[in-house]
């Protein structure tokens, strides 16, 4: 007996279409788009959100990023080299530039008296009328080691050596510059202090005359002391001090220069005046002792030829001496009477016995030459 069948139940009724609504399915439509514009935009901002992030270090530049304050690398790797980088969007990175090849020029400020741009730039001085005093709160000056007033500035030119420690020693700027303020402060400072070290260590007339080069280059090595004690982080290019007297006082120190240089003149004539004398002194010596040399010399041969004769007349001494006496008496005689007219020789006798000499003294006188007899 077969079993009860089941049967599908049937579907449900269908239910009626809805009707459309056109507002609604255009705000849909409006929305979509919406939506999708939205998306682009969101797109174009992070691509240029990520793409003002690439920045541009300068062949004269060193860069740091600044992540939340920190840098980023350590020692010399926190350092970028020039050419293109990237980094987080501020406020996230900061990035700073400081130019190491620029050359800083700067003027001390102590120690000068007061003068406007314009007249600097001019090259002109301020009058001052003289018995004018000096105001200390406008005119500076510095003391020198005897106790005089002088007016002294130093002209520096460097550059920057280490970035970072300039950068954390002296402060970044607000727009990701490098502040200079900070460091121009800190070797103005340093600038000032090394003037007035080394004015109190030369008196007057060396820092104006006398000493002028010595004086600067105390200046640079008391800076260069101080900057290395600071650890600054820059190289000196260039340091140059102008010296000047108190203006009231220039016609004294005037007077003292033109004496000064007086005295040199003076002083240098005078030991022009020596080397001359010394030098012909020493050659009219150099010619006596010259002199007396040949002249030793020369006597020196004739000495020794003579001596030479000598012996060579002893041994004819010896082999002969009367006959030796007879010339050298016949010799004489002929060199003694040269110019007489008359000679009479009268040699000894064998037996050693004086001989007689008899003259005619009356005689006739003789002749002149062409003279005629009886005249």
């Amino acid at each position: 007996m077969a079993g009860p069948t089941h049967q599908p139940a049937p579907p449900p009724p269908a239910r009626p279409p809805t009707p459309v609504d056109t507002g609604s399915e255009a705000l849909a439509q409006a929305l979509h788009s919406s939506f999708a514009i939205v998306r682009f935009l969101m797109l174009v901002l992070v691509v240029v959100f990520l793409g003002s992030s690439f920045f541009i270090i300068g062949p004269q530049e060193r860069g740091l990023i600044l992540r939340l304050g920190r840098p980023v690398g350590e020692g010399e790797a926190a350092l970028l080299s020039p050419g293109l980088h990237w980094s987080f969007p501020y406020p996230i990175d900061e990035v700073v530039r400081v130019r190491i090849t620029e050359i800083q020029t700067l003027r001390s400020t102590i120690g000068w008296y007061a003068v406007t741009p314009e007249q600097e730039l001019a090259g002109t001085e301020p009058p001052v009328a003289p018995g004018t005093p000096l105001i200390p709160g406008v005119d500076g000056y510095l003391l020198t080691g005897d106790g005089n007033i002088i007016h002294s500035r130093a002209t520096l030119r460097y550059r920057i050596e280490d970035p970072l420690r300039c950068v954390f020693g002296f402060g970044v700027g607000t727009n990701g510059g490098f502040d200079l303020a900070g460091v121009s402060n800190a070797v103005l400072n340093t600038l000032n202090q090394a003037l007035v070290h080394a004015a109190a260590r030369f008196t007057v007339d060396d820092v104006l005359t006398r000493n002028v080069l010595g004086f600067q280059e105390e200046v640079l090595r008391r800076f260069l002391e101080l900057a290395r004690e600071r650890d600054l982080g820059i190289v000196v290019e260039q340091l140059q001090v102008e010296s000047r007297p108190p203006r009231q006082l220039k016609q004294a120190f005037d007077d003292v220069v033109n004496a000064a240089v007086r005295r040199g003149q003076v002083l240098n004539e005078a030991l022009s005046y020596a080397n001359q004398t010394t030098n012909r002194a020493m050659s009219e010596a150099a010619a006596l002792i010259s002199r007396a040399q040949a002249d030793r010399t020369r006597y020196l041969e004739s000495l020794a030829a003579e001596a030479r004769r000598f012996e060579g007349l002893l041994a004819q001494f010896e082999r002969n001496p009367d006959l030796y006496m007879q010339q050298r008496v016949a010799e004489v005689m002929a060199r003694v009477l040269t110019n007489v007219q008359d000679k009479f020789y009268i040699p000894e006798r064998s037996d050693g016995k004086t001989r007689e000499l008899r003259l005619l003294l009356n005689r006739e006188p003789p002749r002149p030459q062409g003279a005629q007899p009886g005249r």
